[in-house]
């Protein structure tokens, strides 16, 4: 059989390949060949099989099945506005054994009190006035990601999930001031999350002064899109926590309970 996938491999039927693996693993006798699953997946997956699996055998596995990607971009000028608002709110589901992206939510947010973009603050973010005008509003945008979370299994109880952000300012400062400031309420899980460069700190010994460019530099990474796009910064922080989890680092919740 070893032989069969070794040569074969480029006309295996893919829906055997679970089961093969299985039956090549059971058939090995106790303590003899440690770890001879993970070779055959190494040797399937150069074959172009079983991808998936190869990915989730290069590193230790997470504590968490999903973590949520978020990165807002709000309302700003110079000097700042009071109340800054929420206009771009981005998660990204990345699971927890590959670090791969499942699943994308994406949207525009109106303000109310400052309805009007700021020249600087589509300088800064590239969003411009009709990226926001007669979007939903704060709250129907929580309502959809409400919706989000469900559809994706993210609200059974029996499923980790965390939110990373890159700082403690989206979902320390700015979620809950606005949400405050409007009446809204905040989710308990927003109440949690990992700051994108606490872990980095601890996993490379330096602190990113400079945010995503430091990290992707001090990770030899190519910056993904342009800064302060929300979606973008959301795909870096995804691609710095696949490269961090490659190298062995685990991790874990760094907020603190409100």
């Amino acid at each position: 059989m070893i032989a069969l996938l070794h040569t074969g491999a480029a006309k295996f039927p893919q829906n055997l390949l679970p089961r093969t693996r299985q039956a090549v693993c059971s058939l090995r006798p106790p303590g003899v060949l440690k770890g001879y699953g993970s070779i055959v997946s190494r040797k399937l997956a150069s074959h172009g099989f079983g991808a998936s699996m190869a990915a989730m055998s290069s590193f230790p596995p997470q504590r968490y099945h999903y973590f949520l990607v978020l990165d807002f971009e709000a309302t700003c000028d110079k000097p700042q506005i009071h109340p800054q608002e929420i206009i771009e709110f981005p998660i990204l589901k990345l699971n927890g054994r590959t670090m791969e992206i499942e699943s994308t939510f994406h949207m525009y947010v109106q303000p109310v009190v400052h309805p009007q973009l700021t020249p600087f603050c589509t300088e800064l973010t590239g969003i411009i006035q009709g990226m926001v005008d007669g979007q939903p509003s704060l709250q129907q945008v929580l309502e959809r990601v409400d919706e989000w979370m469900a559809k994706e299994g993210l609200l059974d109880p029996s499923v980790k999930s965390i939110f990373v952000t890159c700082g403690d300012w989206d979902l320390k400062v700015m979620l809950p001031g606005q949400c405050q400031y409007l009446g809204l309420p905040v989710a308990d899980y927003f109440k949690q999350w990992i700051n994108l460069k606490k872990a980095y700190s601890f996993a490379m010994g330096s602190w990113p002064k400079n945010g995503l460019l430091d990290m992707n530099k001090g990770l030899n990474l190519q910056h993904i899109g342009r800064p302060h796009s929300g979606i973008d910064d959301c795909k870096n922080i995804a691609n710095i926590m696949k490269t961090l989890a490659h190298r062995g680092f685990i991790f874990k919740q760094t907020s603190k309970p409100f």
